[in-house]
């Protein structure tokens, strides 16, 4: 078991360095330092010297196929990934960027994904690359169809309790922490208190808009680890429908403040069934360009909570239009200069779902450690148990031992797509519902799913038939000399 230090547990300022990471970081940035003060004077040159550099740090650990990919796509100036990077060094405050990338490539790509590898065979259990929590569950919006409106402002993590769960994350190699809510920005002083004491992790926090601001723009500037992900759904009529008459007008307001101080930033969209022509739009992805915005995830809407409308789920029709739409905007020559991701559709890419810390799992404002942010149910707490143990409770193990839930990576959810296995899983470990306001049977949850499932599993398997994919070398318990053994006794 890892032992944790306890001052870091009271919430003592710790660097997690390692001598030679610290090392690492010394000669990254000087390396930088030297290359970006001439890179606008000869911008291919000097990025494939940083690809270069990248490469020589990673010491192996990732396909030289990419770091060639890479090279070439700056190399050609039709490339789309070559506006992209263009697109961050003309807009981006040089010292951010230096910031950015040291936390984001060198802490959580390098020496992160070193260790959560090392870790996951030494403690046979998923270990996760990201882990998402709720610093409260406060939020000033109502959004149609969202759990979170119905939460109240009562539930937060205390500065300390978020500090142990940095702390203990990147102990054992997790170094990207997601920040949801609630509105995450009303503990805004607290997360910048958590960048500046973890200057080798990157944050990201999704957020409404609607507390971003001149200064904290500037604290952001100033720490250079956090980003934020804006919500936004499509044009105005369609965002303002869901999220609220004016919201659409704070988020532009935001993106152009972010813009303005040359910071990374991107947005966050839940397609539904009402607005899948809006988010998917040329005209609404453009202006996304215009307003400076790098990347934007993609989220199908779930049906979570008592209140969930059902209805807004994507029809198989429209998510067969988003697996397409996809690959036409991520298209090296034609399609768009942003970082396009769709947590459903993208799972092909990951060896299905990445949930139960497998590549990430949720801590909500309760402290209770839940497989998905979709998934409300739980067996452990970090009031009462360390996130290893919490990793190696029945519910995570369920999910070690059973993922993938569909070897067609285009049904990869255990609830949307496969419920039988949420109903399974929660069933045979006792997990109890986590919901802050009105407790959710899995069956009630999954019931919603059902007919989704059914309907779109004929249209997935026909797409994985008729569509190349990509060989993640996703290693699965199933396929462990553990499993294998387990098998023969039985």
């Amino acid at each position: 078991m890892i032992q944790f230090n306890a001052d870091c547990r009271k919430g003592v300022k710790c660097s997690m360095m390692t001598g030679k990471e610290k090392m690492q970081r010394v000669f990254a940035s000087t390396a930088f330092d030297r290359i970006f003060k001439y890179i606008k004077k000869n911008p291919t040159e000097n990025i494939v010297k940083m690809i270069n550099i990248a490469q020589r740090l990673s010491g192996g650990r990732f396909p030289e196929k990419n770091f060639d990919a890479w090279r070439e796509a700056v190399c050609d100036p039709d490339n789309v990934w070559n506006h992209f990077a263009m697109s961050i060094i003309n807009d981006c405050d040089e010292a951010y960027i230096k910031k950015f990338l040291l936390a984001f490539g060198l802490g959580a790509g390098i020496n992160g994904t070193k260790a959560v590898r090392e870790n996951r065979e030494k403690y046979h259990c998923n270990i996760p690359f990201l882990i998402l929590f709720d610093p409260t569950s406060a939020c000033n919006m109502n959004c149609k169809g969202c759990w979170s409106a119905e939460y109240g402002h009562k539930s937060n993590l205390s500065l300390d309790e978020m500090r142990s769960i940095v702390r203990q994350g990147t102990e054992i190699g997790t170094h990207v922490y997601m920040l949801t809510g609630g509105e995450p920005l009303v503990r805004k002083d607290d997360i910048l208190t958590l960048c500046r004491e973890n200057p080798n992790c990157i944050f990201l926090a999704y957020t409404n808009a609607t507390l971003v601001d001149e200064k904290f723009c500037l604290n952001m500037k100033e720490v250079g680890n956090l980003s934020l992900a804006v919500s936004i759904e499509g044009n105005e009529q369609s965002n303002d429908a869901r999220r609220g008459s004016g919201a659409y007008a704070k988020s532009i307001e935001a993106l152009e403040l972010l813009k303005k101080h040359g910071l990374i930033y991107g947005i966050s969209v839940c397609y539904t069934s009402e607005n899948v022509p809006f988010v998917t739009s040329d005209e609404f992805l453009d202006d996304m360009v215009d307003k400076g915005v790098k990347f934007a995830f993609y989220f199908n809407y779930m049906p979570v909570g008592k209140n969930a409308v059902a209805s807004l789920i994507p029809r198989p029709d429209q998510r067969a239009h988003m697996y397409a739409w996809l690959r036409k905007v991520r298209n090296v020559k034609s399609g768009k200069p942003m970082f396009f991701m769709d947590f459903q559709n993208d799972a092909e890419y990951v060896g299905g779902c990445i949930a139960g810390g497998r590549n990430y799992f949720h801590i909500n404002s309760e402290g209770d450690m839940e497989p998905c942010v979709f998934i409300h149910y739980s067996d452990s707490n970090i009031r009462d148990k360390t996130i290893l143990e919490g990793l190696q409770s029945p519910l995570f193990m369920a999910y070690y031992h059973n993922q993938p839930f569909n070897d067609n990576h285009l049904r990869p959810c255990p609830m949307l797509e496969n419920p039988q296995y949420l109903r399974m899983m929660v069933s045979l470990t006792g997990a109890q519902s986590t919901d802050l306001v009105e407790k959710e049977s899995a069956e009630d949850l999954c019931r919603k799913c059902d007919g989704f499932a059914s309907e779109w599993a004929p249209i997935a398997d026909k797409l994985w038939r008729e569509n190349p994919h990509p060989n993640p070398k996703t290693q699965f318990y199933r396929d462990s000399g553990d499993a294998k053994k387990e098998k023969q006794n039985n």
